[in-house]
């Protein structure tokens, strides 16, 4: 089974549309979402797909009802979950999905999941912890780091690949990188590690 794993993607239409387009050429069958939509037009786009999709929820997502309500609607695909972190069993493995990055590396060393998927820094990352797969799939804004990137995580072989999405829209630029680092200490975001 192939699972197509996407975060963050901060209201960014045009990205999480080419992310769909490149993930409907891959024969994907469930579509992992790890929070950061922002607006609930995001969650109609992810509800009116033909994959279902499975989200929980991120700092960035305010527009609750709507969401859930995108979720509700008729022949929706959307499921969502109603913490920050869920559990899921698909393709026979064992998956934490979490939108926190603080969450990865302890319940990969719990023995209890062969796959941590997590969000929020934004920084794309895979690694074994304990026979874990422990992934970062990176962010669909391209906000961050300049990179439109999501994970393609096969059941069968147990393996997980990053894809990085061309033809993109972003809102980084060197203004708004340097004001982020001059100003981490006032801005107090809980994940330092996208503004190095």
């Amino acid at each position: 089974m192939l699972l197509a794993i996407i975060s963050d993607i901060h209201e960014n239409f045009h990205n999480l549309i080419k992310t769909l387009e490149d993930i409907n050429t891959r024969n994907v069958e469930y579509i992992i979402c790890l929070g950061d939509l922002m607006n609930a037009g995001i969650a109609k786009v992810l509800a009116m797909q033909d994959i279902p999709c499975f989200m929980v929820w991120g700092n960035n997502d305010g527009e609750k009802v709507d969401i859930m309500q995108a979720a509700c609607r008729e022949n929706s695909q959307l499921s969502v979950s109603l913490n920050t972190y869920d559990f899921l069993e698909l393709g026979g493995k064992k998956i934490f999905i979490s939108h926190y990055n603080d969450l990865a590396e302890p319940m990969a060393k719990s023995g209890l999941y062969d796959a941590v998927f997590y969000g929020h820094n934004h920084l794309m990352k895979k690694e074994i912890i304990n026979n874990v797969h422990v992934v970062n799939p990176g962010e669909l804004a391209a906000q961050k780091t300049g990179i439109c990137s999501y994970a393609i995580y096969n059941t069968q072989e147990n393996s997980v690949e990053l894809i990085e999405i061309d033809d993109i829209i972003t809102l980084k630029s060197e203004v708004f990188s340097q004001y982020l680092r001059d100003n981490q200490h006032k801005l107090k975001f809980r994940s330092k590690d996208a503004f190095q």
